[in-house]
């Protein structure tokens, strides 16, 4: 039943795949509407003339379908009981669970204003080697995993919810199958997580257009607890290529002239809204945001990941190692570019110059695998250098190493003592005396 402050119209101009358009006045941008039953939002205002997007699509809609307008735009009830619980891409409830109670806060909001901001100065550990021994992050930070359909990216984003060193987590599932969902849901609960996990769910039965709101669903979450509570909070979105997908299919019924690759050419700004809530706060908040950008045949010049590199900081590369037969966090293609804030720093001394140094060898060992591969003979030192390539990538690189950073550190000195001579690592003398593994 319609409230007394809801303005209803009956009469459709004009019906699209996706949109209607209608004579309204004294309606607001984002603002939520409800179509012949169907929930829709406000994408388009032109004078009088209102454009709304139907998430469900308008298949079947008459134009004298009664068209109420709510008064506001998406909203998320947020509060502590959020934590533990799966929702779906307007908030509600697809664990079986009761409606959480809290406070309506409206999504999509500004992102966070500089003078608020704290420079990124804490270091957040995913239990990852790969990741936090050569692309270290920081809390506040934003980075994608760059990864193709085929690899496992979700099995990575699963491994770093449960792992990484923060107070809670905010999942954005977008497209995913229900085979993910379901992975999701039982690699929480069997590990006894989800009290820390807050997860917003698009699956590839929902309508795709509903894509569009999972990350602001997120963000507004982790906003409370970064905010209100004070808390580190790591955001996962998986897989803003999808995203991105949605906000094609929406642009392309709205008849709007696309960009490269079919894109809506405010890609970049609907990227960067998401990407820029990424915030450290003075007292102590932050998030975090980690993302995942799938590319068609590993083309990275395509839109989405090319607009994602000018707005994040760094990225990170997954790549299947073919002599060790395991995915690793590829070390010559990663880049964290706010890791000299930490390493050293807060973390052991030796960081900055073992990370360095391995990323060398590891160099080494791929110019010998190219003389190799071109018929010439290899040197003692390339022997040595592939010998020690394979073992870098076995118990560094590779997403299943779980070790703390002292850990990794001390793995990696051990594996130049297998392989080197303490000159050929060329590592500082005095920290070379302190942590090379006598015999």
């Amino acid at each position: 039943m319609a409230k007394a402050f809801q303005k209803i119209f009956t009469k459709i101009t004009q019906i699209t795949k996706a949109t209607c358009t209608l004579k309204a006045t004294g309606v607001g941008y984002d603002e939520l509407a409800s179509v012949d039953g169907r929930l829709a939002q406000v994408v388009k205002i032109a004078g009088d003339e209102v454009t709304l997007q139907v998430f469900s699509g308008t298949e079947g809609i008459p134009t004298d379908a009664e068209v109420i307008f709510m008064g506001k735009a998406p909203t998320l009830k947020v509060g502590d009981q959020l934590a533990g619980r799966f929702f779906n891409a307007y908030g509600d409830p697809i664990d079986g669970g009761p409606v959480p109670e809290g406070k309506d806060v409206e999504i999509g909001g500004p992102s966070v204003n500089p003078v608020r901001r704290k420079q990124p100065s804490e270091l957040i550990a995913t239990g990852i080697a790969g990741i936090d021994l050569n692309n270290t992050l920081v809390t506040g930070q934003k980075i994608p995993f760059f990864a193709d359909p085929d690899q496992p990216f979700n099995q990575v984003m699963a491994m770093v919810a449960l792992r990484a060193q923060s107070d809670k987590i905010i999942l954005g599932g977008m497209g995913m199958t229900n085979d993910d969902y379901l992975f999701f849901k039982n690699t929480f609960s069997n590990a006894g997580a989800l009290d820390r996990i807050v997860s917003f769910i698009n699956t590839t039965e929902d309508p795709s257009v509903e894509r569009i709101l999972i990350p602001d669903m997120a963000l507004a979450a982790a906003e409370y607890f970064a905010v209100e509570k004070n808390e580190k909070v790591l955001v996962l979105l998986t897989d803003m290529t999808n995203y991105a997908d949605a906000l094609a299919i929406v642009s392309n019924r709205m008849d709007q002239i696309p960009s490269k690759d079919s894109m809506p050419g405010s890609l970049y700004s609907d990227l960067a809204k998401i990407y820029e809530k990424a915030v450290q706060f003075p007292d102590g908040g932050s998030i975090t945001i980690i993302a995942v950008t799938t590319l068609s045949g590993g083309d990275i010049t395509h839109a989405v990941p090319d607009n994602t590199g000018y707005i994040t900081e760094g990225q990170l590369y997954l790549r299947r190692d073919s002599d060790i037969g395991k995915v690793i966090v590829d070390p010559f293609r990663s880049l964290s570019r706010l890791k000299q804030l930490v390493t050293g720093k807060k973390t052991r001394e030796d960081h900055p110059q073992v990370m360095n140094a391995a990323v060398r060898l590891y160099a080494d060992a791929a110019n010998a695998k190219t003389k190799l591969e071109n018929g010439f003979d290899l040197t003692d030192y390339d022997e040595r250098a592939l010998a020690f390539s394979k073992d870098y990538s076995d118990k560094l690189l590779a997403i299943d190493v779980n070790l703390d950073t002292t850990e990794m550190l001390d793995v990696a000195w051990d594996l130049f003592a297998e392989h080197f001579k303490p000159a050929e690592v060329n590592i500082k003398q005095s920290l070379v005396d302190k942590y090379w593994k006598k015999d």
